[in-house]
């Protein structure tokens, strides 16, 4: 008798638990209601070995974000503090310009950028870059 009770237990558990995975999105179909920002078009060259390529002290550089995401929501930092930037939207894309500050000439700096879409998925990218001293 107490095995029919704990397999009908059992049975209950197995069946809501089937149930509520059915109506539960999956990756595949959160992808599809929400397109991550893309990040494109980075025009400094990213410092790796053995290249050991640097960059110019302050330079200015321009990133494109896909016109998906919520221009608003851009966040830019460059060794996790905020940089000033301006933002040029168009319909196919915004495109962000910023310049690294003279306080981080001679420094490796990893630039990073991220957006949440207008639908509110969001995305972040980075690069590491080497600005040579002045």
């Amino acid at each position: 008798m107490k095995a029919t009770k704990m397999f009908k237990s059992a049975l209950l558990i197995a069946v809501v638990i089937f149930n509520g995975a059915a109506v539960a999105y999956s990756p595949e179909e959160l992808e599809q209601t929400c397109k991550k920002p893309r990040f494109t078009d980075f025009n400094l060259t990213a410092y790796k070995a053995p290249d050991n390529i640097e960059i110019a002290p302050e330079s200015e550089f321009i990133i494109k974000i896909s016109a998906w995401a919520d221009p608003s929501t851009i966040k830019l930092t460059a060794k996790k503090q905020a940089l000033p930037f301006t933002v040029e939207s168009t319909s196919t894309f915004h495109k962000i310009k910023a310049k690294l500050p003279a306080s981080l000439n001679g420094n490796y700096v990893r630039i990073d950028v991220s957006a949440k879409a207008v639908l509110g998925c969001d995305n972040k990218e980075g690069w590491l870059v080497k600005v040579a001293d002045k």
